[in-house]
């Protein structure tokens, strides 16, 4: 964790000093904003975190509730999002308290007596060790306190503005605040009135019943829902033998049940199946009781039986797979004329079944993806043209969940006997667990995302995939450590120099006096003071590594490695005492070769990743007109970026 750089810190360096707007942020919530979120699911929540990190932007995030969630629906959390919450500086506190599935079990009806069920299977969660991160179970509302806690010791000093329903918009396209948003106080002391809110983007993560997607013109679209499920979170005891695994059970009586347990070592979750849903039904499949639902669940798990003590919660549903055509408010027709100004993200733009437990997770990613963005724009980093990618690159995204939670809750609702095979069900699962752990995610080419001509020095690190760590050890103090993991969720582009094979010695370029050079510090000197170097849209007084992360690793072990040889440009200097900061600089583990691991050219190579953990570019070490000319669109230095660096500090 990097702190003490502007003077002891005694407290709790996770709460960052105020700054910009965080410094005597306003109560109430203002007139005019920035960016005015609708909703404190995950996917707003996660936007609203991550633009709590700059502090030149004035973000307010509202909700018809009048206070915190007590406890959600969704309860799954894959291995990426895991990944997600380590940038974001939890993963550890939220692995603590979780459930941690390590393997599925699978039972079936038992062939000598198909009345009663047995277990016919188990699957390794993660058999080819995909992440380093677990697959979790945690209730939701525990999610969206850690990002509320984030958002609170942020420079912006971010909380939620409860008991505020959205009620419309307008967007006039007229002025700074082109965006007119009517609101309705649902609690406190002005419940019952109206009031306006101005703002310059709306962000609608007000769930599948969207009202801010409703008045962009946007339509849910797909399958309507044609089979039911209650699902129940209970204590219970039982002597079913898997009660503490995560399990799919088919009976030979008919119907299923996904079984999952959840944290706290008692708490479990049961998705039951209610069978075909008649087109007539006009939702009645909807008032069946708890006491339905247990007593179904007991037929299914015949020979053992459930006692239920405690209902924590429970609903009914029916699967329905529907997706939006865009996520912003930009028709078609539009592309290319202008740029959106309201967006619409998780549930108001994609809606599935939750037994693949996708939901908050995509919807989270959907956030992660727009955060960044707005605050670049905002901020004066970027061109508004950056906003046009989000609509272009999650909707894809959403489709191709819906496809695979089509195809999954399809095999769950099947019964034994129409399986063309007895273990379809758990092929199907261990064959597609990169999908469900959340790193089937790739961006297609566009101007975040580079052209595949030099993949091949970093095979390991797929371009439009998610950063995939790997352990390397930090030259200065030692210490082995994931290379992703050190990345936070700050707004910064990461640019990781993978060195050639010479170590550093003193009198290269970059790191002292002129003297023999090689590629990686000939590229230090170029990323360093080049005009054309990304670095060089930093605003004047910001510290040389405030857009930009750059990190070098190089091939030999740490004991090998002169650190005051290596180049000024990964050591900079930050801070207001301009303090070098030395924790840039990398060495393999001798160990686990992050060469090796990740296919990583012997001669070399630059990975440039974005904010929100995606591969953005691979290229050689002397490629820099290429890096300049990637970036050069994405960058729009001067007045502007200044400006609000000033408002910040």
């Amino acid at each position: 964790m990097h702190f003490h750089h502007h003077g002891y810190v005694s407290g709790d360096p996770r709460v960052q000093p105020a700054a910009g707007v965080g410094i005597d942020r306003p109560t109430q919530l203002p007139d005019e904003v920035d960016v005015l979120i609708v909703g404190t699911g995950p996917a707003g929540m996660l936007t609203a975190a991550q633009l709590s990190q700059f502090p030149g932007v004035t973000t307010r995030i509202v909700e018809r509730r009048a206070g915190r969630l007590a406890i959600g629906q969704a309860d799954g959390i894959q291995a990426r999002s895991v990944e997600t919450f380590q940038a974001f500086g939890f993963a550890e506190r939220i692995i603590a308290e979780a459930y941690r599935i390590t393997e599925m079990a699978f039972w079936k009806p038992d062939p000598a007596d198909p009345s009663r069920i047995h277990r016919s299977a188990r699957a390794v969660d993660d058999p080819a060790g995909i992440s380093e991160f677990p697959h979790l179970i945690v209730n939701q509302a525990r999610v969206l306190d850690y990002f509320g806690e984030f958002m609170a010791n942020s420079p912006t000093r971010m909380s939620p503005d409860y008991g505020l329903e959205f009620r419309g918009l307008e967007v006039t396209g007229e002025g700074e605040y082109p965006v007119t948003v009517t609101l309705l106080h649902t609690a406190g002391p002005y419940e019952g009135q109206e009031r306006t809110v101005r703002a310059k983007y709306v962000v609608g993560a007000d769930g599948a019943r969207s009202k801010v997607r409703e008045s962009i013109g946007c339509t849910l679209a797909g399958d309507q829902a044609n089979h039911a499920w209650g699902v129940m979170d209970v204590l219970a005891n039982t002597d079913f033998p898997d009660i503490r695994l995560k399990c799919a059970i088919q009976s030979g009586r008919g119907g299923s049940i996904l079984h999952i347990p959840r944290e706290g070592g008692h708490l479990f979750r049961m998705y039951v199946d209610l069978g075909e849903v008649d087109p007539n039904d006009k939702g009645a499949v909807r008032n069946t009781t708890i006491e339905q639902i247990i007593a179904k669940a007991n037929e299914i798990l015949h020979p053992y039986t459930l006692d239920v003590r405690n209902v924590a919660w429970h609903s009914v549903y029916e699967v329905g797979h529907r997706l939006t055509d865009r996520f912003d408010d930009v028709l078609p027709e539009q592309r290319g004329t202008r740029t959106p100004r309201v967006f619409i993200t998780g549930d108001a733009c994609h809606t599935h079944s939750a037994k693949a437990g996708q939901g908050m997770n995509v919807s989270m990613q959907d956030g992660f993806n727009l955060g960044w963005k707005l605050g670049h724009v905002l901020e004066g980093r970027s061109p508004e043209t950056l906003l046009s990618t989000y609509s272009a690159e999650r909707q894809v995204i959403a489709k191709n969940l819906i496809d695979f939670d089509k195809e999954w809750s399809t095999l769950m609702a099947k019964k034994p006997e129409e399986f063309e095979s007895p273990s379809e069900l758990e092929d199907f699962y261990v064959s597609t667990a990169e999908f469900p752990a959340g790193f089937m995610t790739q961006y297609a080419p566009s101007m975040l995302i580079g052209g595949p001509a030099h993949q091949d020095l970093a095979a390991g690190f797929t371009i439009g995939k998610r950063f995939k760590s790997a352990p390397v050890v930090r030259v200065c103090d030692t210490n082995p450590v994931h290379l992703g993991h050190q990345a936070k969720a700050d707004g910064r582009w990461r640019i990781y120099v993978f060195a050639d094979a010479a170590a550093p010695q003193t009198g290269q370029q970059g790191a002292g006096e002129q003297g023999a050079a090689s590629p990686v510090a000939e590229f230090a000197d170029w990323i360093a003071n080049s005009p054309d170097s990304p670095l060089a849209a930093t605003p004047e007084g910001a510290d040389r590594d405030a857009w930009f992360d750059v990190n070098v690793i190089y091939q030999q072990d740490h004991t090998n490695l002169d650190i005051g040889a290596v180049p000024a440009a990964f050591k900079p200097q930050v801070g207001p005492f301009q303090l070098t900061y030395l924790e840039k600089v990398y060495a393999t583990d001798p160990t686990a070769d992050i060469f090796e691991l990740r296919g990583i050219d012997r001669g070399g190579a630059v990975v440039v990743v974005r904010p929100d953990q995606y591969v953005a570019n691979v290229l050689p070490l002397t490629a820099t007109a290429e890096l300049a000319a990637f970036f050069a669109p994405l960058l729009r230095a001067g007045n502007r970026a200044r400006e609000f660096q000033n408002h910040a500090g």
